[in-house]
């Protein structure tokens, strides 16, 4: 999330606002330089007009010091104007423009102007008194305004302000999505989050609150399925046993018997089925479990079978953190799975691979037979409920919620289930859960 939405969020606000300022700062610059311009013109040409008027009319032994006051107080020097002056003209620019063509229409078309004059940078304006020539120099400031590495300095600070103020509001935004992708995470791999703040603004408070209400309604729905189940089971296991019991007493031909025999024990681990779908799984009662002495325990097991032949490759110290109950009851459930229907047309053998390696941070753990394998558009589906695929695996007995027992316990331990046709034919089922030695 964080580097997806946040970081989209965040790099969209930033653009529009770097936008804004670049469009703020050309209509300001745009809209505010023909007054201004117009102000410093109005300004220069009152500068010269008054320290012409002063000069004019002040005694000759008096300009001396008048000169000195007007360079040391005002920042204004008056230099004669020589043919020899080195002159460069100032900066072309629209402004520039304007302020030369107001002063010159107040003081004359023969005004002259230079930006520097011998080497002395300054804003050069020329004026007459009688018939004698003059430069009057202004600091470059008063004409200039902010320049441009101003302008660059106040802008990566807005810029840089902007950015934080980008980076708070994409959090903020984020934070509330952040948190309830987790907490419907921990819901599909069927835990119970702690409660969403409810709080903020009205739409994620009642985004909170709605989701709240949402694990609530879940955990009393699957506690409700739990009790029913458990009662269905009882009331059906009840007659089921004086079935048995009925059976056993009766005297009935061994063909028939057996018959019998079976569908009642066919119909118990339907009842089986049923309530290890629904049973809940409690992480607070997880414990280390060793996944590598499982693997080898079941894989000597089923290897005292007739015709079932295994091959092992298993890793030593591979845990995780689990029910031992259930980890038990998926291995045994895919191991049988693999035996009933991993045997090809024809053969009387079953080939059964077993593999328990550690990669990383997590344990894989990869259970595959040498059969006929499932179609690949039905792959999907074999997760699903009630789902049997008679054709590919041959007829099953049950309810068809073998391999939805699986990953359901999978989910609920934070492990990760995939089906896969094996190279060479077969089914290929592989678990990853977090390994406990690395967790801790």
């Amino acid at each position: 999330m964080k580097s997806g939405l946040f970081w989209r969020t965040f790099f969209l606000l930033a653009f529009f606002i770097a936008a804004s300022m670049a469009a703020w700062v050309a209509s300001y610059r745009i809209v505010e330089q023909t007054p201004r311009a117009n102000q410093i013109a109005a300004q220069v040409v009152s500068i010269v007009t008054i320290t012409r008027a002063a000069l004019t009319h002040s005694a000759p032994d008096l300009r001396r010091e008048l000169l000195f006051d007007l360079s040391s107080n005002e920042g204004l020097r008056v230099y004669p104007l020589e043919s020899t002056d080195r002159v460069k003209p100032p900066a072309a620019s629209r402004m520039m423009e304007t302020i030369e063509g107001n002063v010159r229409a107040a003081l004359g078309e023969d005004t002259r102007f230079a930006r520097t004059v011998n080497d002395v940078a300054g804003f050069w304006v020329s004026f007459m008194i009688a018939d004698d020539e003059y430069w009057l120099m202004l600091d470059r400031e008063r004409v200039e305004g902010s320049s441009g590495v101003q302008w660059l300095g106040w802008g990566a600070v807005t810029l840089l302000l902007s950015l934080l103020g980008a980076l708070m509001i994409s959090g903020l935004i984020n934070q509330p999505l952040a948190r309830l992708t987790a907490a419907a995470r921990a819901v599909a791999n069927g835990q119970r989050p702690a409660p969403l703040p409810e709080r903020g603004p009205t739409e994620v408070r009642e985004a909170n609150l709605s989701f709240n209400h949402m694990v609530d309604d879940l955990e009393r729905v699957e506690s409700d399925r739990a009790v029913v189940l458990a009662g269905i089971s009882h009331d059906l296991r009840t007659p089921l046993a004086r079935m048995q019991l009925e059976l056993e007493m009766a005297k009935l031909p061994e063909a028939a018997h057996q018959g019998m025999q079976s569908d009642l024990e066919q119909m118990d681990a339907i009842i089986g089925q049923f309530l290890d779908y629904a049973r809940p799984t409690d992480s607070t009662q997880f414990v280390q479990v060793d996944l590598s002495s499982l693997m080898q325990q079941t894989a000597q097991e089923i290897s005292r079978l007739q015709n079932v032949h295994v091959h092992v490759e298993i890793d030593d110290h591979a845990s995780i953190m689990a029910n031992p109950v259930d980890i038990t009851r998926i291995v045994n459930n895919l191991v049988e799975n693999a035996r009933r229907y991993g045997r090809k047309k024809g053969d009387e053998r079953v080939d059964i691979d077993l593999s328990c390696r550690l990669d990383g941070d997590r344990v894989l753990l990869e259970i595959a037979d040498h059969g006929d394998g499932v179609p690949e558009e039905e792959i999907d589906r074999l997760l699903r409920p009630f789902t049997r695929m008679d054709q590919a695996r041959g007829q099953a007995n049950g309810a068809g919620l073998g391999l939805a027992i699986v990953d359901r316990i999978v989910r609920r331990h934070g492990g990760k289930l995939q089906l896969s046709n094996r190279k060479g034919g077969g089914l290929l089922i592989r678990i990853s859960f977090a390994n406990a030695k690395k967790r801790h």
